[in-house]
C-alpha cells in the first residue's frame, strides 16, 4: 500500500499515548483540538494538569499546555511548516478566555517526524538560530521562537526507550518489528492495547514484506503470532477488498470495452446485411425496369410501392 494512503496520525495519538504512559494520569489528552470556530485543527493537544516533569525525554520541554504537530513520512517539514505550527500556538495564547490567561511560558510545540528535516536544519544555520540536541533525536530550536520547541526525530530515537514511535516507519528492521511485538505482550490495561493495536496495524501495513517473513517464521513464538496475526488479518482484508474492487473496476471497464466491441461489429454485420438486401432489391427493380416492365407491375413483384420504385429507377438514371 501507498505509504499515502495509510492513516498515519491517528497511529501517532496511540504512540504519543503509550510513550507517555508513566505520567499520562498528569496529562489531557485532545486529538484534532480546534483552534477555534474555525477549521483549524491541532493533531495533538495536551495539557498538563500537574507541576511535576514528564519522565519521558521527549517531554521534558513539556509545559502546561502542550501542542503537537505530526509530519507522516512523505509529508514536509520546511521553515513554513515549522512556523506554521509556531502559528497555531500564537492562535491558542490568543483564544484565550481572558486577556492573557494563556501565557508564552507555559505553551510549548513539538513537531515529530521519521527522518531529520535536512533543508529545515539547514535554514537554522544560515539564519544563526541555535539548535541543541540534549539527546538521540531530539533537537530544541532556541531561536526564532516564541515557546519553547523541539523537533522529535523518530529515525534516530533510541528505538528500545521510544518503541512506539520509532514503529511508524515503513523502513522497519526486523529486530524492531520483533521488538514492538514483544513491548505489546507485556501490556495489561485495555486503553493500552488497543493503543498498541493502532500503531501495529500502521507498523503491518507500512513494512508488509516484513510482516509476511515473520508470519513464516517458525521461530516465532506463538504468543507473538497471536498478537500479529488478528492485525495482519484485518490488514489482509483491507488488501483483499481493495483488490476486489479494483478487479471490479477493470472487469466493468474491460466488460464495457467488450460490449462496444461486440457492438460495433454487430452493427457492422448488420449494416452490410442491410446493404446488400438494399443493393440487390434496387438491381432488381431496375432490371425489370429495363425488361419494359410498367412501374406498378415491378412494385407487385417486389412486394413495393409505386412511389419506392420510382425513386429507385431516377436515382439510378441520375448516376448514369
Amino acid at each position: 500500500m501507498d505509504s499515502k494512503e495509510i492513516q498515519w496520525h491517528p497511529p501517532y495519538v496511540a504512540a504519543m499515548n503509550l510513550e507517555l504512559g508513566e505520567d499520562r494520569d498528569k496529562l489531557v489528552f485532545i486529538p484534532e483540538y480546534t483552534l477555534n470556530t474555525g477549521a483549524l485543527k491541532i493533531d495533538l493537544f495536551m495539557e498538563h494538569k500537574g507541576h511535576s516533569c514528564v519522565r519521558n525525554d521527549i517531554g521534558k520541554i513539556f509545559r502546561r499546555y502542550n501542542i503537537v504537530e505530526f509530519k507522516s513520512p512523505d509529508d514536509m517539514l520546511g521553515i513554513d511548516v515549522f512556523i506554521k505550527a509556531q502559528g497555531y500556538a500564537c492562535l491558542f495564547k490568543a483564544y484565550g478566555e481572558k486577556a492573557d490567561s494563556r501565557k508564552m511560558e507555559e505553551i510549548s510545540v513539538s513537531l515529530i517526524r521519521w527522518a531529520r528535516p535536512d533543508k529545515l536544519f539547514e535554514y537554522f544555520k544560515e539564519h544563526r538560530a541555535k539548535v541543541e540536541n540534549p539527546c538521540k533525536g531530539i533537537y530544541y530550536i532556541r531561536e526564532m521562537v516564541l515557546f519553547p520547541t523541539q523537533i522529535i526525530v523518530t529515525k534516530e530515537l533510541d528505538s528500545e526507550k521510544h518503541r512506539w514511535l520509532c514503529a511508524l516507519s515503513g523502513q522497519l528492521a526486523e529486530q524492531d518489528l520483533r521488538g514492538l511485538l514483544t513491548s505489546i505482550s507485556c501490556l495489561e490495561g485495555k486503553m493500552e492495547k488497543e493503543y498498541a493495536d493502532s500503531v501495529l496495524e500502521v507498523a503491518l501495513n507500512a513494512n508488509r514484506k516484513l510482516a509476511e517473513k515473520l508470519r513464516r517464521d517458525d521461530n516465532m513464538s506463538k504468543t507473538l503470532m497471536e498478537i500479529m496475526e488478528p492485525v495482519l488479518a484485518e490488514v489482509k482484508q483491507e488488501y483483499m477488498m481493495e483488490g476486489l474492487r479494483e478487479g471490479m473496476e477493470k472487469g466493468m471497464e474491460k466488460g464495457m470495452e467488450k460490449g462496444m466491441e461486440k457492438g460495433m461489429e454487430k452493427g457492422m454485420e448488420k449494416g452490410m446485411e442491410k446493404g446488400m438486401e438494399k443493393g440487390r432489391r434496387e438491381g432488381m427493380v431496375y432490371a425489370y425496369y429495363e425488361m419494359n416492365l410498367t412501374t406498378n407491375e415491378i412494385a407487385q413483384k417486389l412486394q413495393l410501392t409505386e412511389k419506392e420504385v420510382l425513386e429507385i429507377i431516377q436515382k439510378k438514371d441520375g448516376e448514369l
